[in-house]
């Protein structure tokens, strides 16, 4: 039954391939977004862009919400809570 069952699906393996690689890309970019240096980093130069002047102090606070939403998400993913 067993090769009965993959030669049936042997024409769907190109599919799966190709969503073991979507799923890949997914995790890498998703890891990528919630690495807590990448954050940090990005809240240093959102800081320094208000203290330049080119963005608004209501532009920093929906920012940076937006950047501290993503540390708490990624620290809850390093605890697996």
């Amino acid at each position: 039954m067993g090769l009965l069952s993959e030669v049936l699906l042997l024409p769907l393996a190109p599919v799966r391939g190709t969503m073991w690689v979507l799923d890949q890309v997914v995790d890498e970019a998703e890891r990528q977004y919630y690495d807590p240096a990448a954050v940090q980093a990005q809240l240093a130069q959102l800081e320094e862009r208000l203290e330049e002047g080119e963005i608004d102090e209501e532009t920093f606070d929906r920012l940076e919400d937006d950047l501290l939403d993503r540390l708490e998400v990624s620290r809850s993913r390093q605890t697996g809570a």
